[in-house]
């Protein structure tokens, strides 16, 4: 009888670490198994979008209201264009906002910032930010440092 106890109890603690792991793994992916909230679209062209991925998050004051959904390079400002999936709970974000790319944490994981505008008219769907900036390339930096460095 004993050792039928351990074996339940060493196969629910396996079950339990299985669980955790697979988790662990769905919020690092950035998945999710609630329901997915309803969307709109807005879009933000870069000039570099080194770093950022599909699924990256977009968030405002420091709170999660979106994902990266596309990138893609735009033929006519052969810019990066940046589609981005906005809760609609977040219908509020004033027009005349701008769009940034940040680094998080020691990984050096890109996302996008949102720093509020003051234009009393929302931003609606298929909206695109007027001001943004890119991305910090560090590995351009460091060359056209080096660069400059011989003359």
């Amino acid at each position: 009888m004993k050792q039928k106890t351990t074996e339940l109890v060493v196969g629910l603690f396996m079950i339990a670490g299985f669980a955790a792991l697979l988790v662990l793994a769905m919020q690092v992916s950035g998945l999710s198994l609630k329901a997915n909230e309803a969307t709109y679209t807005v879009y933000a062209n870069f000039n570099d979008v080194s770093g950022l991925s599909v699924r990256g998050q977009v968030s405002m004051a420091g709170v999660t209201i979106g994902r990266v959904s596309r990138i893609s390079l735009d033929p006519q400002t052969l810019q990066a264009r940046v589609e981005l999936e906005i809760r609609n709970s977040m219908n509020q974000i004033p027009a005349d906002s701008s769009a940034i790319i940040r680094t998080s944490g020691l990984l050096g994981e890109k996302y996008i910032d949102i720093s509020v505008g003051a234009d009393e008219t929302a931003m609606r769907h298929g909206d695109t930010f007027y001001e943004t900036q890119s991305s910090l390339n560090l590995e351009r930096m460091i060359s056209n440092f080096a660069s400059g460095m011989g003359r």
